[in-house]
């Protein structure tokens, strides 16, 4: 019919999510969210993955080419980077929960780099669409501290006015009405900043130092 609009131009997943269901059912749901334009290219819904009880919850921005393939959040060389970083401050990431903002993956091409996806940061209006998973995810999990990583994450948490630069490492409390209800945040950079740093070395070790933040707010 013409003139009819699809369920992705209203950008939100909140009729997609289901009331009062566990993880399992959250993410079987999830799989078939068309609340924004991202799925129609992405291969799959990338939902959180780890301890349904954990402490923490790490939230990044959106998954990337390698979790997109396998549909499970940080498997590629960022979560290996994080992986290294969570046991390093003294977090088992064994008894995390990881998740990411976005749950597809939004990429471009680019003719110099041939068929190789390259990712895309999610706008706004995309972040704010996907918010009901995140919300869901961490109202059945109740983290005593979520790490925001990166910028993405961050807005996603705390707003628009989020900036990871002057508040990375510190101790926040997410905005009442936001996914986080008021839940303690502890921000950071994303992995996948390190593997770009030109100071490899020093972007760890200050991810690191910032991992520690939480795990001192875990003991």
């Amino acid at each position: 019919m013409a003139g009819t609009k699809s369920p992705e131009d209203a950008y939100t997943a909140a009729p997609f999510v289901p009331h009062h269901a566990d993880l399992g059912t959250l993410r079987e749901a999830a799989a078939g969210c068309h609340g924004c334009p991202l799925h129609r290219h992405a291969t799959r819904t990338v939902f959180g993955a780890g301890d349904a009880d954990a402490r923490v919850v790490l939230v990044g921005e959106e998954p990337g080419d390698q979790e997109d393939r396998q549909g499970k959040p940080f498997v590629g060389p960022a979560g290996k980077v994080l992986d290294r970083a969570l046991d390093e401050a003294g977090i088992d990431p064994d008894e995390s929960y990881l998740t990411n903002a976005v749950k597809h993956f939004k990429f471009t091409h680019v003719p110099e780099h041939g068929k190789r996806r390259i990712h895309k940061p999610p706008s706004l209006r995309e972040l704010s669409a996907c918010g009901p998973w995140l919300e869901a995810e961490l109202e059945l999990i109740e983290p005593e501290v979520i790490v925001a990583l990166g910028a993405t994450a961050g807005r996603a948490l705390l707003g628009p006015s989020f900036r990871v630069t002057k508040q990375r490492g510190t101790r926040l409390e997410g905005d009442a009405s936001g996914p986080a209800h008021g839940g303690l945040i502890v921000p950071t950079i994303h992995p996948s900043a390190v593997l770009r740093a030109d100071d490899r070395e020093a972007a760890y070790e200050g991810l690191v130092a910032d991992l520690r933040v939480a795990a001192e707010l875990l003991s």
